[in-house]
């Protein structure tokens, strides 16, 4: 008898090897890694040279390590904490709602953070130079919206669809509100507008010593959820079949997903289409165990994020050449919208013609 060796070839165990999630996982932080260390290194006033003098602690220029320490390095961790944040709320609320399309902006938690920021700042009821302030306004706006689809949906909150309809013009009259503010305060429009578009602008250590105890909190109840949001992907009666409530895990990954975008909203402003997009390539990535895909979406929206506002600060000096302006600032948020909307043009294709 001839004996066949049935032994997996190098190579076949080399790709069974990077299918694994903890392979994914670390290597997707690795990413978050790199684009974090560009973001230290991208920007105007220190050379890259100054940078890694700074860093590595042998420099002795105070302005560049001002620069780097006090203004680069909260940049570079809020732009990430929040990229986490809207990820996992993306995601949350995706599959709470069994919509592929839901999100934060299209839910009413979006606008309503903004308009509570916008409220705060462009009607002076908080002073703009403390962001404990803006934060709070921000998260009871986002509360508001939430609250406001809540009652509106009144009867059809078990109906996904439904739901999201009701999520869309919740969504659309806060942004009415929001209007009606910027003309009422005509002259905080420059000092709001980064709430509407979205920049890590000005982030400084009070803005992170406020958000990530926040979306540590936050994030660590929705993974928790973690079981219940994958039943709940399944449909209501086999969730029920297994024994969860389905209302109240609805709600309380609901409530998570709030919390979490509007601590994202109230450091950062509103990033389009990060909330939405993030989780479908974390679906692509890492599978339907949300065990592991909560985490994944959180590491690629820090990636999304981080990366997007390295690379807006690159193309700022350019911008400014190329319209003859002193300093022209590329906000991260109109980045992440444009690219966003060519991608969510793409998924919208890609579900019509499985269709």
């Amino acid at each position: 008898m001839t004996l066949v060796d049935t032994a997996p070839d190098p190579a076949h165990r080399a790709r069974r090897a990077l299918r694994a999630p903890g392979v994914r996982m670390g290597g997707l932080a690795l990413l978050v890694a790199a684009v974090a260390c560009a973001g230290l290194f991208a920007g105007r006033g220190v050379t890259p040279e100054g940078v890694r003098a700074v860093l590595l602690g042998v420099g002795d220029d105070p302005t560049a390590e001002h620069i780097v320490l006090q203004l680069r390095l909260p940049r570079m961790l809020v732009a990430l904490v929040a990229g986490a944040c809207l990820g996992v709320a993306g995601l949350v609320l995706q599959s709470a709602l069994r919509n592929p399309l839901a999100g934060p902006e299209v839910t009413g938690v979006t606008p309503g953070a903004v308009l509570g920021a916008v409220t705060a700042t462009g009607l002076g009821l908080a002073g703009w130079e403390s962001p404990t302030a803006v934060v709070v306004a921000a998260c009871v706006g986002g509360f508001a919206g939430a609250g406001l689809l809540w009652l509106l949906a009144g009867r059809d909150r078990g109906d996904p669809e439904q739901t999201a309809v009701y999520g869309v013009l919740v969504s659309a009259v806060l942004a009415g509100l929001t209007a009606v503010v910027l003309l009422v305060a005509p002259g905080e429009l420059g000092s709001v507008v980064q709430w509407l578009i979205g920049s890590t602008e000005g982030r400084v250590w009070q803005h992170w010593n406020l958000l990530w105890p926040w979306a540590a909190f936050w994030g660590a109840a929705a993974w928790l959820l973690a079981g219940p949001l994958t039943l709940l992907r399944c449909g209501d009666e086999q969730a029920a079949a297994a024994g969860l409530a389905t209302g109240r895990g609805r709600g309380a990954a609901l409530v998570c997903a709030v919390a979490l975008t509007a601590g994202a909203v109230s450091a950062v402003g509103a990033l389009g289409f990060v909330g939405l997009l993030v989780p479908h390539l974390a679906l692509a990535v890492f599978g339907a165990d949300l065990r592991v895909t909560l985490p994944g979406a959180a590491l690629l929206g820090a990636a999304v994020v981080c990366g997007a506002d390295t690379v807006a600060q690159l193309l700022s000096p350019l911008l400014a050449t190329a319209f003859d302006a002193d300093r022209l600032t590329l906000p991260v948020g109109a980045l992440t919208t444009c690219v966003g909307a060519g991608l969510l043009m793409v998924v919208a294709r890609r579900r019509a013609d499985e269709r």
